[in-house]
Parts: C-alpha cells; sequence; structure tokens
C-alpha cells in the first residue's frame, strides 16, 4: 500500500524528528536517555518515532496510526518515509 499523502508524518515536526535521530544515530544516545529528556508528551512521541527505526517489520505492522491521515497511510509508509528523510538529512554537507 502507498501512502496517498506526500510527506505525511502524521502532526509531527520532521525537523524535531530529525533532531531526536541525530542525537540517537549520531551522538549515540539511547532511547530511554532521550525519553527522560523529553520536555512534553509530543517530544516523547517524536522520540518513540525514531525508536521505531530499530524494530523488525513483522513487530509494527499491526499498529494502525492515529493521524488525521491514517485512513490513507500505514505505519510502514511512515517508517519508510522518515528512514529516506532522515538518510538524506545526514548526507547533507
Amino acid at each position: 500500500m502507498t501512502c496517498h499523502v506526500p510527506g505525511c508524518l502524521g502532526n509531527y515536526d520532521f525537523d524535531h524528528i530529525a533532531a531526536f535521530a541525530k542525537k540517537r544515530y549520531i551522538d549515540g544516545c539511547d532511547t530511554v536517555a532521550l525519553l527522560q529528556q523529553a520536555d512534553s508528551q509530543c517530544e516523547k512521541e517524536e522520540i518513540v518515532l525514531v525508536s521505531l527505526l530499530d524494530v523488525e517489520d513483522d513487530q509494527i505492522r499491526d499498529i494502525e496510526l492515529t493521524c488525521r491521515h491514517a485512513d490513507q497511510c500505514t505505519i510502514m509508509d511512515c517508517r519508510a518515509r522518515l528512514k529516506r528523510m532522515i538518510e538524506e538529512a545526514l548526507s547533507e554537507p
């Protein structure tokens, strides 16, 4: 299934997600430490989105999204999009 919502990442700010991904994968901060440092529920959710990159497809395939586009895309779509966006952001000079 392909998402029909270009750039959909629910109601989250990709810049925040990318910053957490950098802390997690570049700076080596583990997910639990990031969660402990979060200032809001939204930040915790953004960190959890980053942590989905470490989870096998079979473990998350059945999770249903609650974002405004949930009827048009799946968690697998969002995770694949997030991976691509992070790879692009990390490859920029």
